[in-house]
């Protein structure tokens, strides 16, 4: 549950990529979890991040169009209105 807000940024990034590859208009992203768990150790650092409230509102920019899919480079993305909050340490369950 803690990294689910990496994978979502993780997966809006690769659809508005795609979109832009193809010509097209990013829709809206949906996540279903499957086999979602919780680790014991884990649980007070979900507590704390179901706490917070939201800040800002972050927008991606990407800033060029490389001819191909694989020829994004780090500098063509720029996140503008973030704003973020403390880091939650976890450590790895196993």
């Amino acid at each position: 549950m803690t990294g689910k807000a990496f994978n979502i940024f993780g997966l809006s990034m690769i659809t508005r990529m795609l979109a832009q590859q193809c010509d097209l208009e990013p829709g809206e992203v949906v996540w279903q979890g499957g086999d979602v768990h919780l680790y014991l150790n884990h649980a007070e650092l979900v507590e704390a991040q179901m706490s917070r409230a939201p800040a800002g509102a972050p927008k991606l920019r990407i800033n060029r169009r490389p001819s191909s899919i694989f020829d994004y480079r780090i500098e063509d993305f720029e996140v503008v209105d973030y704003a973020p909050q403390a880091h939650i340490s976890a450590p790895v369950a196993v």
